[in-house]
């Protein structure tokens, strides 16, 4: 089964002005008035979660594994003539940024679960070596949580059109006996109400709960840990009902 970020134009369609709009305004909230001038993505990929933050001034750098999405990332930065610097590297070995450190270090994308939940405090320990002292460290997650105990089955897109062909897309979630998931991800293409294409990507996750990376990020010396859902503006807040979250802590 391929990996949908292997196909970066694909994982690009829902892509739109209004949604970069609303994704520049959610972290303008959730960063507040945080001295972030500096962030350092290590799971940016097409860009399409942090790029929006260049036009809040701040400067973006980013490594990712997949070079087919650094490849798309570099694009449309450069197409907005905005410069980025871009590695590609795993974030569990950022050591492609050698001593370099920033104001903030984010992984985005709900990224941190594609590996295990040991390689996941690998992971926050290896961020944790390029904040500067007192910059923020920073990442997003699924509530698994709440997958885990709700168990559910199908996760729905509204429909979306680009370039006059309407796009749905479904995911189906596998729950698997040693406790991982698997994302089914399918794509259907209609004109004229007929579909004319389809393609079907496999991604796989390692829940992790929020408790392990809560008590390493104290280890690290961060606090406060501030968790917000995402975006900012979801009217529930209660953890436990909440699908996705975003959490930041400073550097002590």
């Amino acid at each position: 089964m391929s990996h949908l970020y292997d196909r970066a134009e694909i994982y690009d369609l829902i892509e739109n002005e209004k949604r970069t709009e609303i994704i520049r305004n959610d972290w303008k909230e959730f960063l507040g008035d945080r001295p972030i001038h500096t962030l350092l993505d290590v799971s940016i990929g097409s860009g399409s979660m942090t790029l929006p933050l260049q036009e809040l001034g701040i400067e973006i750098s980013g490594s990712d594994l997949s070079e087919t999405m650094l490849s798309r990332c570099g694009k449309k930065a450069a197409a907005k003539q905005k410069p980025i610097e871009l590695k590609c590297s795993d974030f569990r070995d950022l050591s492609v940024w050698e001593d370099r450190q920033f104001d903030c270090v984010a992984s985005t994308g709900n990224s941190l679960a594609y590996v295990t939940n040991e390689d996941v405090l690998k992971t926050l320990e290896g961020m944790d070596a390029h904040v500067k002292p007192g910059g923020y460290l920073c990442f997003d997650s699924r509530n698994w949580e709440k997958i885990r105990r709700e168990k559910q089955r199908f996760y729905l897109y509204n429909p979306f059109f680009h370039d006059g062909t309407r796009v749905n897309l479904v995911q189906v979630w596998d729950h698997n006996p040693d406790g991982s998931i698997t994302f089914n991800l399918l794509y259907t293409f209609e004109q004229e109400n007929r579909i004319v294409q389809k393609e079907i990507f496999e991604e796989h996750y390692n829940p992790f709960p929020l408790s392990i990376v809560e008590k390493k990020l104290a280890e690290l010396g961060y606090g406060p840990i501030s968790l917000r859902p995402v975006p900012c503006n979801f009217p529930e807040t209660d953890f436990e009902k909440i699908d996705w979250y975003r959490i930041i802590a400073q550097k002590q």
